[in-house]
């Protein structure tokens, strides 16, 4: 027998979030404010992805693998900065960043994290 997924904020093109056998996939995490820089659309997307993980009953030290997507190279540091304040010492993630040309203009990050529960 399978254990079932849970899928949180379901619309007609993707889920937030699902929850299956103890592991939590969120979606692509991106700012609601494009207008701000990377430091601001960092923090942003980090307090998104804390929020759905503790819908989830975890939290970031649980993070399995973040994939960072980066619109400019030239922000990597300055993310990197936001990353190194955010992250729990002793359970950073393996981590994959790639520059990438993302879905709207305004979008400087976006962030994919797989957790424990």
């Amino acid at each position: 027998m399978s254990s079932s997924i849970q899928r949180f904020d379901v619309g007609a093109r993707m889920s937030e979030m699902a929850v299956h056998n103890g592991t939590v996939y969120l979606a692509g995490q991106i700012a609601e404010d494009g207008s701000q820089d990377i430091t601001g659309q960092t923090q942003q997307v980090l307090a998104a992805i804390d929020a759905l993980l503790a819908r989830a009953g975890s939290d970031k030290s649980k993070i399995l693998r973040a994939q960072i997507f980066i619109k400019d190279l030239a922000d990597f540091a300055a993310m990197n900065a936001v990353w190194e304040a955010w992250v729990v010492p002793g359970h950073t993630p393996p981590r994959a960043t790639v520059k990438a040309d993302l879905a709207k203009p305004e979008w400087k990050i976006e962030i994919v994290v797989t957790a424990a529960v």
